[in-house]
């Protein structure tokens, strides 16, 4: 009989070589709130043996509808700290590179260490900051790294409309958030070549919140863009989460059925 461990049961499924295979492989994550949060957990359960994991952001009461580190005794810590802790829960063995800093184009290089000046085997992109997911999309297609994006889990209920699909072929392009990335990326040459998670539900909000940001990067670079609150339920953002993790998991592994 198969001795007990992490992933035994991972293993029964896709088989010892696969959970080999996957020690091996490096993920970054850029988000860590209800989408990426689950992403990077699923990812660690699934056994993948290295995670660079990036947010800048700390624990707010409005994140305990729907984000896993989300608790009345973390409001105010650091969401990536507290992921760095309950990764490290899951899998002790785990490779974890912590970047509590906010993404920009600009400062790439602050990340050099963790992430593009090594091998990456796949991106993962949950930022909801337009400007940032942009600039991060275009450096993963410029620098040939793999990427799925998250594109529509705010403003929804029903996590079965969500689907997978190139960019290309997003079905709801009207989308406000959604056509304006298209149309940034397609000024800068893409158009193609993203996967993406997206939502054929009709996205709500039943009030328009809008504030403006002010962010100092670690470098002292200071961000000020305009942040819009969308409404989020308990169940899209974690679904999505946990579509854009199996998705890259899935790409890793070799055949496992007959």
């Amino acid at each position: 009989m198969k001795s007990e461990g992490y992933f035994s049961r991972n293993e029964l499924f896709w088989g010892e070589e696969n959970q080999r295979l996957l020690s091996f492989k490096h993920v970054v994550v850029f988000g860590l709130g209800g989408v990426g949060g689950y992403c990077a957990e699923a990812l660690a359960r699934a056994g993948v043996g290295e995670l660079t994991i990036v947010d800048f952001d700390n624990v707010s009461i409005s994140n305990i509808n729907r984000q896993l580190v989300a608790l009345n005794s973390t409001i105010g810590q650091s969401k990536a700290k507290l992921f760095e802790s309950r990764l490290k829960d899951i899998n002790p063995d785990i490779k974890l590179h912590v970047v509590d800093d906010f993404y920009t184009a600009e400062n790439t290089s602050a990340f050099q260490t963790f992430t593009f000046s090594n091998k990456i085997d796949f991106a993962a992109d949950a930022i909801d900051t337009m400007r940032s997911k942009i600039d991060l999309l275009e450096t993963c297609v410029n620098s040939n790294i793999p990427v799925i994006s998250s594109m529509g889990a705010g403003n929804r209920i029903d996590p079965s409309k969500l689907y997978i699909s190139d960019i290309s072929e997003i079905e709801n392009k009207n989308a406000p958030f959604v056509s304006n990335i298209i149309y940034q990326l397609k000024k800068r040459g893409i158009e193609n070549g993203i996967t993406v998670v997206a939502s054929r539900e009709k996205p709500f909000v039943s009030e328009k919140i809008s504030v403006d940001e002010k962010i100092t990067t670690k470098s002292g670079k200071i961000i000020e863009f305009t942040k819009i609150t969308p409404s989020s339920t308990p169940f899209v953002a974690s679904c999505a989460g946990i579509f854009m993790a199996s998705y890259i998991t899935k790409s890793f592994l070799k055949e496992y059925r007959q």
